[in-house]
């Protein structure tokens, strides 16, 4: 990795601490993507690490026509940003329903999927569409191991089929999420999602046999896309690629994939030899996940000491100079997206200088 990468050529007048996107690094990322997968149409990628517009305009830009999000906020800024196929990969309950379809009704020239894991999920769903005469295609949320949600590989087939026969609904498909594969080794990676996906293929085979559909199969995260990259007919679903972090950069070195945002920070003490601290406390950079929450990469050797929530103090080892008070400390976050979520916007770079501003629109819940 560029020391320098990141440094812009002048970074006097920007206040810190500041999250900083780089548009060439993004878009060549996002090319890279789209080289992995053999085709822009094949992406179906998340916006929960950026929840900004101009993402989605650029990526459409690219060819991406498919996004995925979590949150009806996210939802809500995909479609006013005229995305053609949108996916709420969250189960809903509650009032949340009535605010998905009044989302749906209030962009008719967008698809909007839903997804279900639970009988109970489907019935309330069901009972709201019935009562506001639509429909809309649901994804059966697939349990690949994670077991964070998702219907068990072993009931899918029977899960199909009920989708397909409720009312108000139409049975679009799985959605696939195996983030809790994350070998460093890409060959162990793609090894350790195959028996999973082999009982999905099982189940789809099953229902298209009992001639239910399955039309959309979405498999993935940011690790493991590659992985099913050579699988025909499925979409893939990374999200974080396109911004790429610290984290995944460490933990996924053989995916290529750059680093694309920075928090500019300054020294603002010197409270002991060999220590200095920047303004760059948790309340601006993400705490999770444990350990450290982000590299200096023009200082490799610096070493995080402690951070609160204004504050964040590096050790320097014996015989190293610290950086001056008042100097710019260029810091890559661990977990680019709970970082992203910290600011209300960002600024953009692009050629080592600023270009204007990118607004993280979806960043609160309504």
């Amino acid at each position: 990795m560029q020391k320098d990468l990141y440094r812009l050529k002048d970074d006097r007048g920007i206040a810190s601490p500041q999250l900083i996107y780089y548009e060439d690094l993004i878009r060549e990322n996002t090319r890279r993507a789209v080289d992995i997968a053999g085709g822009a149409d094949r992406l179906w990628p998340h916006v929960k690490t950026h929840k900004m517009a101009e993402m989605i305009t650029m990526q459409r830009g690219m060819g991406i026509s498919r996004f995925k999000c979590a949150t009806l906020s996210e939802l809500a800024m995909v479609l006013q940003a005229g995305a053609p196929h949108v996916l709420l990969a969250y189960p809903l309950y509650g009032p949340n329903i009535a605010r998905f379809l009044a989302l749906k009704q209030a962009y008719p020239g967008s698809v909007v999927y839903a997804l279900a894991d639970a009988r109970e999920g489907l019935d309330a769903l069901s009972a709201a569409c019935v009562q506001a005469g639509v429909r809309i295609p649901v994804l059966a949320d697939v349990n690949m191991g994670m077991n964070r949600t998702g219907v068990a590989l072993d009931e899918l087939v029977d899960f199909g089929r009920r989708v397909a026969a409720v009312r108000g609904l139409v049975f679009a498909g799985f959605h696939a999420y195996d983030g809790h594969i994350g070998h460093p080794d890409p060959d162990e990676r793609c090894a350790a999602t195959r028996p999973a996906l082999e009982r999905l293929y099982a189940a789809r085979d099953a229902l298209m046999h009992s001639s239910v559909p399955v039309p959309n199969v979405i498999l993935g995260g940011s690790p493991t896309f590659p992985c099913y990259a050579k699988e025909p007919s499925v979409y893939l679903s990374p999200g974080t690629v396109f911004v790429w972090d610290a984290g995944y950069a460490q933990k996924c070195a053989d995916l290529l994939f750059v680093p694309a945002a920075a928090l500019i920070s300054r020294v603002i003490s010197h409270p002991a030899p060999g220590l200095f601290t920047l303004d760059l406390g948790y309340k601006a950079i993400a705490s999770d996940p444990k350990g450290a929450r982000g590299i200096i990469p023009a200082m490799q050797d610096a070493e995080p000491v402690a951070q609160s929530e204004e504050h964040w103090v590096w050790r320097v080892p014996d015989g190293h100079a610290r950086p001056a008070l008042g100097d710019t400390v260029y810091v890559l976050p661990t977990h680019i997206c709970p970082t992203t979520a910290l600011h209300k916007q960002v600024l953009v770079a692009s050629g080592g200088a600023v270009t204007g501003t990118w607004r993280v629109a979806a960043r609160d819940r309504d």
